[in-house]
């Protein structure tokens, strides 16, 4: 293969990435913990007696006892560890920033600007676990994982596939529920341009032209079919993939991406391996549009270049 389809980063760009990178999930891991201590603890007077109350950020409230040696102590554990948190957090919240500048100022990033806001939708919502990356834009994670640029011939796209796990679509509808929100509301949270295609409900589009397909396996088990994603009749719809089975299956890869404008997000696909494979059965399939046919093979080639050249995908990868 040309080697010219592979470049590697500079090394200022890569250690800034090794920065960013670490950066990043230092604050991914107090957001996790934070979560911990999300709402409040008071006292409260009741019939002349102080009782201890954990209140929920949605306003529920369940009450822990009457003061004493030992509500006491969980009041003041909860406090302290409250505090620390919040100050590891804004102080993480502070490096990811800089970081991000810094990512900016040296180029070390090229994903799309959208992409990176639509993952980091994703992960406020508590829905990034439900949908995986795959087709051109999960090469994204590859190329970061080995620290090089691929050729733009072969990342050239303006949509996004996302795979939705259909065998989850309860617990999914569990947390659309909990924040009160459509799948077309978190586009829009990323893009407020985002639109449902009148002719393909399981795109939406941005006023750049922008594209998110909603795919999903072919239904099975019990599936409901067809699959409107929320109860929201504006929403997207899931449409089947013969692939879809394949990927679900496939091995995860996680990896933290950067956009042109330096913001950084965790990307989830499957791994570089069954990449691969999908996109070498693509390539030879008969049903698949020719003028893609050969971008598979290409993008192909290029990730198992990155397996045998870099030992991506080779060792557990989470980011």
């Amino acid at each position: 293969m040309n080697n010219a389809e592979i470049l590697t980063l500079t090394e200022d760009q890569l250690r800034q990435f090794i920065d960013a990178e670490a950066s990043f999930r230092a604050a991914q891991r107090a957001r996790l913990d934070a979560q911990d201590i999300r709402g409040s603890m008071f006292w409260r007077v009741e019939s002349g007696v102080a009782q201890l109350i954990r209140a929920t950020t949605r306003g529920a409230q369940t009450r822990l006892g009457p003061q004493s040696a030992e509500t006491t102590s969980i009041y003041e554990r909860f406090t302290a560890r409250k505090a620390e948190i919040q100050s590891k957090l804004a102080s993480l919240n502070a490096a990811v920033e800089r970081n991000q500048r810094l990512n900016r100022a040296l180029r070390v990033g090229r994903c799309p600007n959208v992409l990176i806001a639509i993952l980091n939708q994703f992960d406020h919502h508590g829905v990034a676990k439900h949908f995986t990356i795959v087709g051109t834009h999960a090469m994204y994670a590859y190329e970061a994982a080995a620290g090089v640029r691929l050729s733009p011939t072969a990342l050239a796209t303006q949509d996004i596939d996302i795979l939705f796990d259909a065998r989850k679509r309860i617990t999914f509808l569990t947390q659309l529920s909990r924040h009160d929100i459509s799948l077309i509301d978190i586009l829009k949270k990323a893009d407020k341009s985002f639109a449902v295609m009148p002719d393909q409900l399981q795109t939406a589009v941005n006023a750049q032209g922008f594209e998110v397909d909603v795919l999903r396996r072919m239904a099975q088990d019990g599936d409901d079919h067809p699959m409107r994603m929320s109860a929201d009749e504006d929403d997207l719809w899931a449409v089947q993939v013969g692939s879809g089975d394949a990927l679900l299956s496939a091995r995860r890869f996680a990896q933290i991406v950067v956009a042109t404008n330096g913001s950084m997000a965790r990307l989830d696909t499957v791994a570089p391996t069954d990449f691969v494979r999908v996109k070498r059965l693509l390539a030879a399939s008969r049903n698949r549009d020719p003028r893609k046919r050969p971008k598979d093979a290409l993008q192909a080639d290029l990730v198992e270049q990155l397996i045998l050249d870099y030992q991506i995908g080779v060792h557990a990868n989470s980011a």
